[in-house]
């Protein structure tokens, strides 16, 4: 059994303040596993849905095993990913909320975030979410257009797409919807039409990503007929132009809000944020007092993982991460942000001076892909259009686990 986090005697010197803290939950099971799905995700295939009580209680009892490593720190966001949340009877989400809230400082404008799928839209169902809690829903769209839909194997069909999309922005104020680009057959005037209909329904924010094929999945081993590097990036250019013009910033590499509808939670993953990650398969990175920072990963598979938790076990790997292993780990994430951060956070979330990337530094910006203002760690145009390349200069030999989950 893991034991509980503790300071470490090899860590760097002690935090000046902790970062602000999320609370990321993983409800993993799915109508349909998408083709191209690499997450931890689970297809129902019983009667009468998932086993909704037995995995609250083992949500509940995961929390209340990790709540000495932020015992005191006020939780900012908190995300109910998957899976597809949306699953879950509003009963069981309100009971879930009910003990997250009686067990850690939650702030009072919290901002609390929901996926769902439109394939399990009903509007009792979003009505009883938002009274449960939830103030913010992401909707997994991907697509308007109903042969892209079939392509990528959804549950949904278009009309669904877009009775969920209208439902979501009268019962909340803050509504995100997910779209793909780059899909089988897709050429920019699909995707662009794609925008138009989301932008009709005036949500308040935008999530849109290429679609790539990932290891571990269907279309990785049977690979559709995707547009070239250069189409994609044509299609995206031409969604980036559409949305600039509907007021949307582009703030970060697939995500774009209006004005003052950002994403806080995913913010605080980009600026090297805490998030405690609960459920089957959750990521979870936290800051300590004496300056160490661990991270944890939960059991994968749903059944063992209620088993673990029930028995005080829900973690199956907790390491600490090294001095030499921040820079790279804070780039990662910082480097998506388009407005990059201000140069002092590295030291103040790290725990090491930013001294200790100078050379890479350097090197990224002889290349033309960091920005020369010492004042702040942000890529040029440049840097985030070959981002990957970018964030490989700050990578050591050392081994390292997952971002976010």
């Amino acid at each position: 059994m893991p034991a509980a986090i503790a300071p470490s005697p090899r860590s760097s010197p002690a935090f000046r303040s902790l970062p602000p803290l999320s609370l990321y939950v993983h409800l993993p099971w799915c109508l349909k596993k998408c083709p191209y799905c690499d997450f931890n995700s689970h297809e129902w295939r019983g009667a009468g849905g998932p086993p909704e009580n037995a995995y609250v209680d083992a949500l509940v009892a995961d929390l209340e095993h990790a709540l000495p490593s932020v015992w005191g720190r006020r939780v900012v966001t908190v995300f109910l990913g998957g899976g597809t949340p949306s699953l879950f009877a509003p009963e069981a989400v309100d009971r879930l909320l009910a003990a997250i809230r009686a067990r850690v400082m939650l702030a009072a404008d919290a901002e609390i975030t929901m996926e769902a799928n439109p394939g399990t839209f009903e509007r009792a169902r979003f009505e009883g979410f938002r009274d449960a809690g939830v103030n913010r829903l992401s909707i997994g769209v991907q697509s308007f257009t109903p042969r892209h839909l079939a392509a990528l194997g959804r549950v949904h069909d278009a009309a669904e797409a877009r009775a969920a999309a209208a439902a979501a922005v009268e019962l909340f104020d803050e509504v995100n919807l997910d779209l793909m680009v780059g899909l089988p057959g897709q050429v920019a005037g699909d995707a662009l039409n794609d925008v138009e209909t989301a932008l009709a329904f005036r949500t308040t924010h935008l999530s849109c990503y290429r679609l790539t094929l990932e290891p571990n999945t269907l279309f990785h081993r049977h690979p559709p007929q995707l547009p070239d590097d250069d189409e994609a990036a044509d299609i995206e250019e031409a969604v980036a132009e559409r949305l600039a013009a509907a007021g949307f910033a582009h703030y970060e590499v697939s995500a774009w809000a209006r004005p003052g509808h950002r994403c806080v939670h995913n913010q605080n993953y980009w600026r090297f944020g805490d998030y405690l990650g609960i459920g089957a398969g959750a990521h979870g990175k936290v800051s300590m007092p004496d300056g160490s920072i661990v991270r944890e990963v939960r059991w994968k598979q749903p059944k063992q993982y209620v088993e673990r938790a029930a028995s005080g076990e829900p973690v199956m790997e907790r390491r600490e991460v090294a001095p030499d292993e921040r820079g790279f780990e804070f780039m990662l994430n910082a480097l998506r942000l388009t407005e990059g951060v201000p140069a002092a956070l590295f030291a103040e979330r790290t725990g090491v001076p930013i001294a200790s990337i100078a050379r890479e530094i350097g090197t990224a910006t002889a290349r033309g892909l960091l920005d020369p203002d010492p004042a702040v760690l942000r890529a040029t145009s440049l840097g985030r259009r070959f981002l990957n390349e970018l964030v490989a200069l700050f990578l050591r030999d050392r081994p390292r686990t997952k971002g976010p989950a």
